[in-house]
Protein backbone atom coordinates (compact mmCIF):
# COMPACT_ATOMS: atom_id res chain seq x y z
CA UNK A 1 0.00 0.00 0.00
CA UNK A 2 1.71 3.38 -0.93
CA UNK A 3 2.15 5.65 1.89
CA UNK A 4 0.28 9.13 2.22
CA UNK A 5 2.46 12.42 1.30
CA UNK A 6 2.95 14.24 3.70
CA UNK A 7 3.96 17.65 3.84
CA UNK A 8 7.80 19.18 3.85
CA UNK A 9 7.63 22.12 5.71
CA UNK A 10 5.50 21.05 8.91
CA UNK A 11 8.40 20.45 10.67
CA UNK A 12 10.41 23.72 9.84
CA UNK A 13 7.05 25.55 10.32
CA UNK A 14 6.90 24.47 13.97
CA UNK A 15 10.88 25.26 14.55
CA UNK A 16 10.21 28.88 13.20
CA UNK A 17 7.02 28.86 15.83
CA UNK A 18 9.29 27.42 18.33
CA UNK A 19 11.91 30.44 17.57
CA UNK A 20 10.17 33.50 16.86
CA UNK A 21 7.50 33.13 19.61
CA UNK A 22 9.09 30.94 22.36
CA UNK A 23 5.83 28.90 22.28
CA UNK A 24 5.54 25.72 24.87
CA UNK A 25 6.19 22.54 24.05
CA UNK A 26 2.44 21.61 24.54
CA UNK A 27 1.46 24.71 22.37
CA UNK A 28 3.80 23.07 19.41
CA UNK A 29 2.20 19.61 20.17
CA UNK A 30 -1.21 21.44 19.99
CA UNK A 31 0.15 22.90 16.34
CA UNK A 32 1.19 20.07 15.24
CA UNK A 33 -2.05 17.66 16.02
CA UNK A 34 -4.53 20.08 14.77
CA UNK A 35 -2.53 20.26 11.15
CA UNK A 36 -2.07 16.70 11.06
CA UNK A 37 -5.70 16.28 11.03
CA UNK A 38 -6.04 18.97 8.68
CA UNK A 39 -3.31 17.08 6.55
CA UNK A 40 -5.68 13.64 6.88
CA UNK A 41 -8.92 15.51 5.95
CA UNK A 42 -6.67 16.63 2.55
CA UNK A 43 -5.86 13.56 1.59
CA UNK A 44 -8.84 11.90 -0.66
CA UNK A 45 -8.88 15.51 -2.23
CA UNK A 46 -5.18 14.45 -3.55
CA UNK A 47 -3.58 17.65 -1.22
CA UNK A 48 -0.99 17.88 1.27
CA UNK A 49 -0.89 20.99 3.48
CA UNK A 50 2.00 22.40 1.32
CA UNK A 51 -0.33 21.54 -1.86
CA UNK A 52 -3.43 22.20 -0.87
CA UNK A 53 -5.90 25.23 -2.64
CA UNK A 54 -9.01 27.11 -1.67
CA UNK A 55 -11.92 24.60 -2.63
CA UNK A 56 -10.13 21.62 -0.87
CA UNK A 57 -10.00 23.61 2.28
CA UNK A 58 -13.17 24.68 2.13
CA UNK A 59 -14.76 20.81 2.18
CA UNK A 60 -12.34 19.91 4.89
CA UNK A 61 -13.60 22.71 6.80
CA UNK A 62 -17.35 21.74 6.09
CA UNK A 63 -16.28 17.74 6.86
CA UNK A 64 -15.26 18.90 10.27
CA UNK A 65 -18.91 20.64 10.98
CA UNK A 66 -19.67 16.68 11.56
CA UNK A 67 -16.81 15.93 14.18
CA UNK A 68 -15.33 19.21 16.07
CA UNK A 69 -16.75 21.62 18.13
CA UNK A 70 -16.97 25.07 16.78
CA UNK A 71 -14.40 26.67 18.53
CA UNK A 72 -11.98 23.48 17.65
CA UNK A 73 -12.70 23.96 13.97
CA UNK A 74 -11.54 27.57 14.62
CA UNK A 75 -8.51 26.55 16.41
CA UNK A 76 -7.43 24.34 13.35
CA UNK A 77 -7.81 27.50 10.75
CA UNK A 78 -5.94 29.47 12.82
CA UNK A 79 -3.63 26.93 12.66
CA UNK A 80 -3.72 26.76 9.06
CA UNK A 81 -3.56 30.43 8.19
CA UNK A 82 -0.53 30.56 9.99
CA UNK A 83 1.51 27.86 8.21
CA UNK A 84 0.32 29.30 4.97
CA UNK A 85 1.48 32.71 6.20
CA UNK A 86 5.02 31.49 6.98
CA UNK A 87 5.04 29.51 3.45
CA UNK A 88 4.27 32.26 1.65
CA UNK A 89 6.73 34.82 3.76
CA UNK A 90 9.37 31.99 3.06
CA UNK A 91 8.17 32.21 -0.52
CA UNK A 92 7.81 27.97 -0.67
CA UNK A 93 3.88 29.38 -1.96
CA UNK A 94 2.48 32.38 -3.87
CA UNK A 95 -0.88 32.09 -2.86
CA UNK A 96 -2.78 31.45 0.62
CA UNK A 97 -5.07 28.89 0.32
CA UNK A 98 -6.92 29.87 3.53
CA UNK A 99 -7.32 33.40 3.38
CA UNK A 100 -10.74 33.30 1.98
CA UNK A 101 -12.13 30.83 4.69
CA UNK A 102 -14.58 32.01 7.49
CA UNK A 103 -14.24 30.90 10.58
CA UNK A 104 -17.05 29.65 12.80
CA UNK A 105 -19.24 31.72 14.50
CA UNK A 106 -18.38 31.66 18.27
CA UNK A 107 -21.27 32.58 20.90
CA UNK A 108 -19.64 33.80 24.13
CA UNK A 109 -18.43 31.12 25.73
CA UNK A 110 -18.22 31.65 29.70
CA UNK A 111 -15.72 29.21 31.86
CA UNK A 112 -16.88 27.18 33.99
CA UNK A 113 -16.21 28.14 37.85
CA UNK A 114 -17.03 26.88 41.08
CA UNK A 115 -19.18 28.94 43.78
CA UNK A 116 -17.09 29.82 47.13
CA UNK A 117 -18.92 27.12 48.94
CA UNK A 118 -17.77 24.93 46.52
CA UNK A 119 -14.14 25.63 46.78
CA UNK A 120 -14.48 25.32 50.48
CA UNK A 121 -15.30 21.59 50.38
CA UNK A 122 -12.90 20.96 47.91
CA UNK A 123 -10.04 22.74 49.94
CA UNK A 124 -11.47 20.23 52.91
CA UNK A 125 -11.61 17.09 51.38
CA UNK A 126 -8.28 16.58 51.41
CA UNK A 127 -7.00 13.96 54.60
CA UNK A 128 -4.16 16.25 55.66
CA UNK A 129 -3.40 13.93 58.71
CA UNK A 130 -1.47 12.02 55.78
CA UNK A 131 1.95 12.92 53.62
CA UNK A 132 -0.25 12.77 50.94
CA UNK A 133 -3.70 14.69 52.31
CA UNK A 134 -1.43 17.49 53.26
CA UNK A 135 0.71 17.43 50.07
CA UNK A 136 -2.93 17.90 48.32
CA UNK A 137 -4.41 20.51 50.49
CA UNK A 138 -1.28 22.46 49.92
CA UNK A 139 -1.31 22.13 46.12
CA UNK A 140 -5.64 23.12 46.13
CA UNK A 141 -4.43 25.99 48.15
CA UNK A 142 -1.79 27.35 46.16
CA UNK A 143 -3.64 26.93 42.71
CA UNK A 144 -6.78 28.61 44.33
CA UNK A 145 -4.77 31.51 45.62
CA UNK A 146 -2.69 32.24 43.10
CA UNK A 147 -4.33 31.07 40.00
CA UNK A 148 -1.53 29.38 38.00
CA UNK A 149 -1.99 27.68 34.68
CA UNK A 150 -1.15 23.55 36.03
CA UNK A 151 1.70 23.63 34.32
CA UNK A 152 2.92 26.49 36.37
CA UNK A 153 1.83 25.01 39.71
CA UNK A 154 3.34 21.17 38.94
CA UNK A 155 6.69 22.94 37.33
CA UNK A 156 6.97 25.13 40.51
CA UNK A 157 10.52 25.06 42.12
CA UNK A 158 11.77 26.05 45.52
CA UNK A 159 13.46 28.37 43.94
CA UNK A 160 10.35 30.62 43.07
CA UNK A 161 8.89 30.22 46.30
CA UNK A 162 8.66 33.40 48.94
CA UNK A 163 7.04 32.32 51.40
CA UNK A 164 9.09 35.11 53.91
CA UNK A 165 7.62 37.86 51.41
CA UNK A 166 4.62 35.88 50.52
CA UNK A 167 4.18 35.68 46.76
CA UNK A 168 5.76 33.04 43.88
CA UNK A 169 7.38 33.80 40.78
CA UNK A 170 6.38 32.43 37.91
CA UNK A 171 7.34 32.25 34.59
CA UNK A 172 4.97 31.41 31.81
CA UNK A 173 4.13 31.87 28.11
CA UNK A 174 6.40 33.02 26.24
CA UNK A 175 9.34 33.27 29.57
CA UNK A 176 7.24 35.96 30.54
CA UNK A 177 8.05 36.36 34.24
CA UNK A 178 5.25 37.72 36.87
CA UNK A 179 5.06 37.89 40.61
CA UNK A 180 1.88 36.05 42.22
CA UNK A 181 1.13 36.95 46.12
CA UNK A 182 0.04 33.71 48.11
CA UNK A 183 -2.52 34.76 50.75
CA UNK A 184 -1.78 33.97 54.22
CA UNK A 185 -3.69 30.55 53.98
CA UNK A 186 -1.78 28.91 51.13
CA UNK A 187 1.15 30.12 52.27
CA UNK A 188 0.60 28.42 55.66
CA UNK A 189 -0.54 25.31 54.37
CA UNK A 190 2.99 25.61 51.75
CA UNK A 191 4.82 25.56 55.16
CA UNK A 192 3.63 22.86 56.63
CA UNK A 193 3.68 20.55 53.32
CA UNK A 194 6.97 21.54 52.93
CA UNK A 195 8.21 21.03 57.01
CA UNK A 196 5.97 17.65 57.84
CA UNK A 197 5.27 16.36 54.67
CA UNK A 198 7.64 16.35 51.89
CA UNK A 199 10.28 14.89 53.37
CA UNK A 200 8.61 12.13 54.32
CA UNK A 201 7.66 11.38 50.83
CA UNK A 202 10.94 12.54 49.11
CA UNK A 203 13.15 10.26 51.78
CA UNK A 204 16.37 10.12 50.96
CA UNK A 205 15.98 11.62 47.45
CA UNK A 206 16.61 15.23 46.38
CA UNK A 207 14.67 17.77 44.38
CA UNK A 208 13.99 21.22 43.36
CA UNK A 209 10.86 20.30 42.68
CA UNK A 210 7.75 21.54 44.83
CA UNK A 211 4.90 19.34 44.39
CA UNK A 212 6.63 15.44 44.49
CA UNK A 213 4.61 12.08 43.86
CA UNK A 214 6.02 9.04 45.74
CA UNK A 215 8.65 8.16 42.94
CA UNK A 216 10.29 11.50 44.11
CA UNK A 217 9.68 13.35 41.14
CA UNK A 218 7.47 16.58 40.23
CA UNK A 219 4.09 16.05 40.28
CA UNK A 220 2.59 15.37 36.29
CA UNK A 221 0.11 18.01 35.07
CA UNK A 222 -2.00 14.46 34.61
CA UNK A 223 -1.85 13.75 38.24
CA UNK A 224 -2.87 17.10 39.36
CA UNK A 225 -5.93 16.77 37.05
CA UNK A 226 -6.59 13.27 38.65
CA UNK A 227 -6.31 14.10 42.07
CA UNK A 228 -8.22 17.28 42.09
CA UNK A 229 -11.22 16.09 40.10
CA UNK A 230 -11.22 12.77 42.41
CA UNK A 231 -11.15 15.47 45.25
CA UNK A 232 -14.12 17.50 43.54
CA UNK A 233 -16.44 14.24 43.40
CA UNK A 234 -15.14 13.90 47.17
CA UNK A 235 -16.86 16.99 47.91
CA UNK A 236 -19.70 16.62 45.90
CA UNK A 237 -18.49 19.83 43.49
CA UNK A 238 -19.75 20.04 39.92
CA UNK A 239 -17.22 18.53 37.21
CA UNK A 240 -13.87 20.04 37.42
CA UNK A 241 -9.99 20.20 36.14
CA UNK A 242 -7.11 22.39 37.78
CA UNK A 243 -8.25 24.81 34.64
CA UNK A 244 -11.76 25.73 36.79
CA UNK A 245 -9.83 26.39 39.59
CA UNK A 246 -8.23 29.17 37.82
CA UNK A 247 -11.24 30.68 36.27
CA UNK A 248 -12.91 30.45 40.34
CA UNK A 249 -9.51 32.10 41.26
CA UNK A 250 -10.27 35.11 38.69
CA UNK A 251 -14.01 35.60 38.78
CA UNK A 252 -14.24 35.53 42.58
CA UNK A 253 -11.57 38.18 42.67
CA UNK A 254 -13.57 39.95 40.23
CA UNK A 255 -17.13 39.64 42.30
CA UNK A 256 -15.10 40.85 45.25
CA UNK A 257 -14.13 43.94 43.32
CA UNK A 258 -10.92 43.20 41.48
CA UNK A 259 -9.58 46.17 39.36
CA UNK A 260 -9.62 43.87 35.78
CA UNK A 261 -6.38 45.11 34.71
CA UNK A 262 -4.56 43.56 38.70
CA UNK A 263 -6.43 40.29 37.61
CA UNK A 264 -4.91 40.06 34.70
CA UNK A 265 -1.08 40.84 35.84
CA UNK A 266 -1.90 37.84 38.31
CA UNK A 267 -3.65 35.35 35.50
CA UNK A 268 -0.53 36.26 33.26
CA UNK A 269 -2.90 37.42 30.24
CA UNK A 270 -1.07 39.20 27.68
CA UNK A 271 -4.31 40.77 26.90
CA UNK A 272 -6.63 42.78 28.87
CA UNK A 273 -9.73 41.21 26.45
CA UNK A 274 -8.58 37.84 27.75
CA UNK A 275 -8.73 38.81 30.99
CA UNK A 276 -12.93 40.53 30.26
CA UNK A 277 -14.68 37.36 29.97
CA UNK A 278 -14.49 37.73 33.77
CA UNK A 279 -16.46 40.53 33.84
CA UNK A 280 -19.37 38.78 31.91
CA UNK A 281 -18.89 35.33 34.73
CA UNK A 282 -19.11 38.27 37.37
CA UNK A 283 -22.48 39.67 35.37
CA UNK A 284 -23.91 36.40 35.36
CA UNK A 285 -23.70 35.97 39.18
CA UNK A 286 -25.26 39.45 39.78
CA UNK A 287 -28.51 39.03 37.28
CA UNK A 288 -28.90 35.67 39.10
CA UNK A 289 -28.88 37.21 42.72
CA UNK A 290 -31.13 39.79 41.26
CA UNK A 291 -33.37 37.12 40.28
CA UNK A 292 -33.07 35.41 43.25
CA UNK A 293 -33.43 38.20 45.75
CA UNK A 294 -34.80 41.44 44.23
CA UNK A 295 -38.58 41.90 43.90
CA UNK A 296 -39.16 42.38 40.47
CA UNK A 297 -36.26 39.93 39.83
Amino acid sequence: MQQAAKSLYLDAFLDTLWLADNLSANTLAAYRRDLLRLEAALQPFGHTLDTADTPALEQVMLGLIDTDKPATRARRLSAARRFYHYLCQQKLREDDPSARLQAPRLGLRLPGTLSEAHVDGLLAAPDTDTPLGLRDRALIETLYATGLRVSELVGLTLGQLYLGEGYVRIVGKGNKERLVPLGQVAEHWLRRYLAESRPLILGAARSEDVFVSNRKQAMTRQMAWHLITRYGKQAGAPPLSPHTLRHAFATHLVNHGADLRVVQLLLGHASLSTTQIYTHVARERLKALHAAHHPRG
